[in-house]
């Protein structure tokens, strides 16, 4: 599936391949942005389709950091959540 914005000026992207398709299970919707890889779903085709939105906006950058809060439902503790170099991570080892 492939769906086009019009050239109306804004800052709107151009063509988007998208890809939308029901799951394995038949009870959820799963939404692909072919060009980034950005995979998300939804139990309807609206919401997957609102949910890759949100994913791909973060994925370019967009959105806001989690409070403390935020972090704290997620299970983690704000004050150990540092940023550091990959290099120094074990996750991707």
């Amino acid at each position: 599936m492939s769906t086009d914005t019009d050239d109306s000026g804004d800052d709107e992207p151009g063509p988007i391949n998208i890809s939308l398709s029901l799951g394995e299970s038949g009870d959820v919707w799963v939404a692909r942005d072919e060009d980034t890889g950005v995979t998300s779903q939804g139990q309807t085709r609206q919401a997957a389709l609102e949910n890759l939105d949100e994913a791909v906006a973060g994925y370019h950058g967009a959105g806001e950091s989690p409070s403390d809060d935020d972090l704290r439902e997620m299970g983690i503790d704000p004050e150990q959540n540092t940023a550091g170099s990959l290099d120094e991570s074990d996750i991707f080892e």
